[in-house]
């Protein structure tokens, strides 16, 4: 008899008898995939995985614990011993999660994940790393260029998660390593590795393993055309934290974003370059960001943008000029271009800059991509320093957000954005008028010879240049 063939959405997970142009469930477009679903084979599955989990010495809860039974401590948490990785993580390793790592092919993945068991493994810390991808040796050589590892630190070339549970049971690992979850299969799962049927059933088996032994897993998920982690949508709703590694391969640094994070706050962010020996931390982004600067050039400016808690000074660039095209090219990299042609309508109409017959070119400069609000005023200086031909003084930033009839509108963290500007040696803050009144009442930063200059309208921004 054929077995029962389902349809799976890949963002959602909704389960379908049919094909569909739309998902019933999150109403995208062809995103249902067909994958083997019998019932058999699902109870199968869970048999399966289930035995082996009770083989491997999994004890399942007996009974409900009332919550004020439940202890909790700060001290359960292992540092990792990388500063950049822990900030991203909450202060570092929780017992008993599961950690989903994506990001692009080759950019740093693997060597991120090899440096932290190394690290573990230097405080001996029982690690297993399980690679689906690469052999032994083939991991050996890349461990080699990054250093050496500690006696705790084990190595395993498989792709069978029968085989995988029977390692975890014999070596009893404090974390556990799997690259890539899409080259780990359920042998009683009749679906090819990596499809959505296969990466369901192994993250849950993981999941389960991770609670029960209490041990930290870290899983390896590729990424689509789109940027999100490969399988289904649910995959990310599965574990404990989504990390994502980012940056163009070509860049001089690698950003480590928290997306989700059940043990910290989400949207922290990890600066990193990679160099021969693996990646290195960046503890001072914004120093190293602004490297190679010129000063005193027309249409480029300074803004503070925010990362979770973090700030970041980064180069805003803008080139205006004379189109001889009928319809001006506008171009972005960094940010939304839609913001950029809004914003350059605003300076149009509201302080009469003829912007119209003019191509335009925004560039945020390292690669980094910001889409924060509190670039507007930013984006605004750069536009009217590129076309008058003036430049603002180089040691000014900027942060604010602009509305359609020119005003600049206060932006959160405005104090933290200061006294980046402070530390950097900044001697000029444009800012909202209201941000600088909230920031002289708080009285909590030492200005130091700083000036702020609070705005209430873009065309103040006339008598700066």
């Amino acid at each position: 008899m054929k077995e029962k063939q389902l349809f799976f959405c890949r963002e959602c997970g909704t389960e379908v008898t049919k094909w569909q142009g739309q998902c019933p469930g999150c109403k995208a477009w062809n995103t249902l995939v067909e994958a083997p679903a019998g019932q058999a084979a699902k109870l199968k599955s869970k048999a399966v995985t289930y035995s082996r989990l009770k083989a491997a010495g999994v004890q399942q809860a007996k009974k409900p614990l009332n919550i004020s039974d439940v202890k909790t401590s700060d001290d359960e948490r292992i540092p990792v011993g990388l500063d950049e990785f822990d900030r991203v993580l909450g202060g570092g390793l929780v017992p008993g999660s599961l950690v989903l790592v994506g990001g692009d092919p080759g950019i740093g993945k693997s060597t991120l994940l090899l440096q932290t068991v190394r690290l573990l493994s230097k405080k001996g810390i029982r690690t297993l790393y399980v690679s689906g991808e690469e052999s032994e040796r083939q991991i050996k050589m890349r461990a080699d260029r990054i250093g050496d590892f500690g006696d705790e630190m084990l190595l395993f070339s498989e792709t069978a998660m029968g085989e995988i549970i029977r390692a975890v049971e014999e070596v009893q690992p404090v974390v556990l390593v799997v690259d890539s979850i899409q080259t780990v299969y359920e042998e009683s799962v009749d679906a090819a590795p990596g499809s959505i049927s296969q990466v369901k059933e192994v993250t849950g088996t993981l999941l389960q393993l991770a609670k029960s032994r209490n041990i930290t897993i870290f899983i390896v998920g590729h990424v689509t055309k789109e940027g999100n982690v490969a399988g289904p949508r649910m995959l990310e709703h599965m574990v404990d934290v989504v990390l994502y590694f980012e940056g163009d391969k070509t860049a001089m640094y690698r950003l480590l974003r928290g997306v989700k994070n059940r043990f910290g706050s989400t949207n922290e962010v990890g600066v990193f370059e990679m160099q021969n020996c693996g990646l290195v931390e960046v503890p001072d982004p914004s120093a190293y960001m602004m490297q190679g600067r010129l000063e005193d050039e027309a249409g480029s400016v300074v803004v503070c943008a925010m990362e979770g808690t973090r700030g970041f000074l980064i180069e805003v660039q803008a080139l205006v000029c004379r189109t001889s095209f009928p319809v001006p090219r506008r171009t972005a990299v960094g940010t939304d271009h839609n913001r950029v042609n809004l914003l350059m309508a605003v300076l149009e109409k509201r302080i009469g800059l003829p912007l119209g017959d003019c191509d335009a070119y925004v560039n945020v400069a390292g690669g980094m991509k910001v889409s924060e609000p509190a670039l507007d005023l930013a984006l605004v200086a750069a536009l009217i320093s590129s076309h008058t031909g003036k430049a603002f003084a180089s040691d000014t930033i900027f942060f604010g957000e602009v509305g359609l009839v020119g005003e600049v509108r206060a932006v959160s963290q405005a104090e933290r954005r200061v006294a980046e500007a402070v530390k950097t040696g900044y001697k000029t803050v444009v800012l909202p008028e209201s941000n600088k009144e909230a920031v002289i009442k708080g009285g909590n930063l030492k200005l130091d010879g700083v000036k702020l200059v609070g705005i209430k309208h873009v065309r103040d921004l006339g008598g700066l240049a």
